[in-house]
C-alpha cells in the first residue's frame, strides 16, 4: 500500500535544511519519493492514503548507548509505578530487584518504546541479554540510521516544532503516533 507522508517540510539529513511544502511517499517498507507534496499527490494520489502530520520529517534518531539503556537499566511496568515509579532504575535500586529474562524482556520492550516516542529508529548494541536482544530484533530498529533517500528503508520521525515527536515510522510502518 502506498502512503503519502504529508508534513510542513522534509530535512532529509540530521542537520539539513528543511525543504518546506515537501512530503515522502512509502511502498511497503521503503521510501518511494521525496518531493513537493502537489506532485507527488498528482502521481501518486488516487492510489495512495495520506497522513497528514503538523510537523518536519526527519530521518530517525540514533540512540549510541542503546546497550546501556536496556541493560543497564530496568523501565517499571506501569503496575510497578506506585512502588518504583515511572523512571528507569539503575545502580542500587537496579541491584534490588529480582531480575528473571523474563522481567529484563518486559523492561526491554517498554525501554524500546520510550525510544520510539523519541524519534528513534536505530541503537547500538551488542545486547547480551538473549531477551532484550529479542525484543530489539522484534521491534524492527536497526543498528544504524537509515538515509531519507527513495528506494532507502522508510525508517524516519515526525517532529513537531517544539522537538517533541509526534510520529515514528519503521520499515513503513507506524510504530509510535504521539495522542
Amino acid at each position: 500500500m502506498l502512503t503519502i507522508h504529508r508534513v510542513t517540510g522534509v530535512r532529509r539529513t540530521e542537520d539539513g535544511a528543511v525543504a518546506a511544502g515537501h512530503a515522502v511517499v512509502v511502498e511497503g517498507a521503503r521510501i518511494a519519493a521525496i518531493g513537493p507534496y502537489d506532485e507527488l499527490a498528482v502521481e501518486y494520489g488516487d492510489r495512495a492514503r495520506v497522513r497528514e502530520w503538523d510537523g518536519v520529517l526527519t530521518p530517525g534518531r540514533h540512540e549510541p548507548d542503546g546497550a546501556a539503556y536496556l541493560e543497564a537499566a530496568y523501565h517499571p511496568d506501569p503496575r510497578e509505578a506506585a512502588e518504583l515509579g515511572t523512571e528507569p532504575l539503575t545502580g542500587a535500586a537496579l541491584s534490588a530487584l529480582d531480575m528473571s529474562e523474563t522481567r529484563w524482556g518486559g523492561s526491554a520492550r517498554r525501554g524500546l518504546q520510550r525510544l520510539l516516542s523519541t524519534g528513534t529508529t536505530s541503537l547500538t548494541g551488542p545486547f547480551t541479554r538473549p531477551s532484550v536482544r529479542t525484543a530489539v530484533t522484534r521491534s524492527g530498529l536497526r543498528d544504524r540510521p537509515a538515509a531519507l533517500t527513495p528506494g532507502a528503508p522508510a525508517d524516519f520521525a515526525v517532529m513537531a516544532e517544539d522537538g517533541t515527536c509526534l510520529a515514528t515510522v519503521l520499515g513503513g510502518r507506524l510504530v509510535f503516533r504521539r495522542r
